[in-house]
């Protein structure tokens, strides 16, 4: 089977200058059988800084560390470290967020340890957040309507789906996961509207409410006893080093509207989000998250109608983004309710650092306007 790759350009990839269009790297196609690869990715153990490649790792026989609870705590399927098990032994929360600047801050946001972003109808971005700690939450939102995409995101992660309404050509698929729908059944209990935003930008959800909703529909807040979680994470205390990789200093998914774009704090080591020209903050401070992938997906429109019809099934390409770099991957969804797979150039499955993930969903056609930019550009 053949799938769609990043071919990196060797002799593009590291020249003085400005890195802004990550088009130093020409999609290919290219069989499986034949693909050779150009990237590797290292691990680095704190404190020492000795490193350690996959294949290596692989070949002493050494084994991914164990989801097992240590006093009290367990790694969470959202990021890998170690959290509450009451908190990670439950099905998370998938719960959908405007991102009109009408609707600002998000509140909520702060806690997801996964956050997707895709774009909707009229040039507008949609998140998807996915919250495992949010017992202490009464104001998540502002919650807005389901496209088609985002049930598939949400089943991915097992999670209980939360939206206020949904598009026409979503409405069959929300059979095909858990949802809190906020404009029809038990689910219109669990949001409310508040008086300091003018609707369609005043639908909230509280815990509480919420809860109430789960338990009135019959969900099990058990993870499904053959899910195994979505991601490959680093060991505690070793931190994911990519090397024959861009800098990525500053990253741009090319979005219209927001104009967003992530930039590397090395410091801390995460990466902080800005969008309309200031920093990207929920109700809890400054966003920042430790990876990011880039995932281009073919967009078609429904009839003639604006409403996009992302294609989240069939592999395409991408980057995985961490530590002020970045590699090209190749991606691909596990049947068509199972985990999307993200893969280097040597069609090993990556491994994220522990932390926060944010996913851009990126129109292949929107391709050239993705930009890497290194540290001095």
């Amino acid at each position: 089977m053949k799938k769609a790759v990043i071919a990196v350009l060797a002799a593009g990839l590291f020249l003085g200058g400005c890195q802004k269009k990550a088009v130093e790297a020409v999609v290919t196609e290219v069989s499986s059988e034949t693909e050779e690869s150009t990237t590797v990715m290292e691990v680095t153990t704190a404190p020492e800084p000795e490193t350690t490649t996959q294949e290596e790792t692989e070949e002493s026989g050494e084994e991914p560390e164990e989801r097992v609870e240590v006093d009290g705590k367990i790694k969470s399927y959202l990021t890998g470290e170690m959290v509450d098990v009451e908190k990670a032994n439950r099905r998370p929360l998938a719960i959908m967020m405007s991102n009109d600047k009408e609707a600002l801050p998000q509140y909520g946001i702060n806690r997801a340890g996964v956050v997707y972003e895709a774009p909707v109808e009229g040039s507008m971005n949609r998140y998807m957040a996915i919250i495992e700690n949010y017992d202490d939450l009464d104001r998540i939102g502002s919650v807005r309507s389901c496209r088609t995409y985002y049930t598939y995101f949400a089943r991915e992660f097992d999670a209980i789906y939360a939206h206020f309404g949904q598009s026409t050509f979503a409405k069959p698929y929300l059979a095909n996961v858990d949802n809190i729908n906020g404009i029809e059944g038990a689910g219109s209990n669990a949001f409310y509207r508040s008086k300091d935003r003018k609707a369609p930008h005043n639908a909230y959800a509280s815990f509480e409410k919420l809860q109430a909703a789960i338990e009135k529909l019959g969900y099990s807040q058990e993870y499904n006893q053959e899910y195994e979680g979505h991601y490959q994470f680093a060991r505690s205390g070793q931190e994911i080093v990519l090397e024959n990789s861009l800098e990525a200093w500053k990253v741009v998914p090319g979005y219209i509207m927001n104009k967003a774009y992530f930039e590397y704090n090395q410091d801390d080591g995460l990466y902080y989000r800005y969008q309309y020209g200031g920093p990207h903050k929920g109700d809890e401070g400054p966003i920042a998250v430790k990876n990011i992938i880039f995932q281009y997906c073919s967009v078609g429109n429904y009839a003639t109608t604006q409403y996009l019809n992302i294609d989240v099934h069939t592999p395409q390409y991408g980057y995985y983004i961490t530590g002020g770099r970045a590699i090209p991957l190749s991606w691909e969804k596990d049947g068509q309710f199972g985990v999307t797979h993200y893969y280097n150039t040597e069609k090993e499955e990556i491994t994220l650092n522990q932390g926060k993930t944010w996913i851009c969903i990126i129109p292949t056609r929107d391709f050239d306007k993705t930009e890497i930019h290194g540290k001095d550009d």
